[in-house]
């Protein structure tokens, strides 16, 4: 564990953890990160070793080479990274996959490379599990497309997703983050930032030119596990449109270029709500 100071945010990063944020302070000392209070839970992602399924401890997780399917939330979330001067790295079968930290006054700043061959296809998250109060609003321009997939933690495949435009792309909308019993994965389709308003306005940006980019959306207010359910709320800037690599189309998932490299950039700010 290593707390790393800059610019007055405030990271720990799990480096033998899957290289997973432990806490997340803005230079005002708000934390943003959820954890899950149960501390058998704690616990278990303490132990978890390559291949075992995904342990909701909270925090902020790297999900890649997709976020469900084969491998559940990915591979590398499970994996101890090396952290070599501050860039944490981490191999896989055909993969190298590094990301590095750093900060200005105005914002924080994650830095990733992929190494792989050429056209390797892939889908990738921020798996960040905020700490939001019942008031808080998920912000995102109106009209974006939301694509939707209802129950895809409970029915079988293949689930057939729904479209529709944000905040309302079932009928109803789904920027409240209000306790209502029920739980919801969506992505927002090609748009570069998203915000979470609760007193103070968390802003996420992606740049990754090139790509198809999303913001995945686990929106459970209650809904999940079936059996004790609790609140947790995950925004998920995405390169790929579907959390399965495999069941994607093609031009759904991330590819890495000719050169065997692909770099991008997730960029936080924080602002008066």
């Amino acid at each position: 564990m290593r707390r790393q100071n800059r610019q007055g945010w405030s990271v720990i990063v799990e480096a033998a953890l899957g290289g997973r944020l432990a806490s997340l302070r803005d230079p005002a000392g708000r934390e943003w990160l959820w954890h899950n209070p149960d501390p058998a839970v704690v616990a278990a992602r303490a132990r978890v070793k390559p291949g075992d399924p995904f342990v909701d401890a909270g925090g902020w997780e790297e999900c890649f080479p997709t976020i469900a399917g084969a491998s559940d939330h990915g591979e590398i979330w499970s994996h101890s990274w090396m952290d070599e001067g501050g860039i944490l790295s981490v191999a896989g079968e055909g993969y190298a996959f590094h990301r590095a930290i750093e900060a200005t006054e105005q914002q924080l700043t994650v830095r990733y490379r992929l190494d792989a061959a050429p056209r390797f296809r892939f889908v990738w998250a921020a798996h960040l599990l905020l700490d939001l109060s019942p008031t808080a609003r998920l912000e995102a321009a109106p009209g974006t497309p939301c694509r939707v997939w209802p129950d895809h933690w409970r029915a079988p495949e293949p689930i057939v997703p729904v479209e529709g435009p944000w905040p309302a792309p079932l009928g109803a909308p789904l920027d409240a983050l209000v306790p209502d019993g029920t739980a919801l994965f969506f992505m927002l389709l090609g748009t570069r930032e998203v915000s979470v308003a609760d007193e103070r306005r968390l802003t996420l940006r992606l740049d990754a030119p090139g790509q198809p980019t999303a913001v995945g959306v686990w929106r459970n207010l209650g809904g999940w596990p079936p059996t004790v359910p609790y609140r947790s709320i995950g925004v998920e800037p995405a390169i790929g449109r579907h959390y399965d690599r495999d069941l994607a189309r093609p031009d759904d998932l991330g590819a890495v270029s000719s050169s065997g490299h692909l770099e991008w950039a997730l960029h936080l700010q924080v602002e008066a709500g």
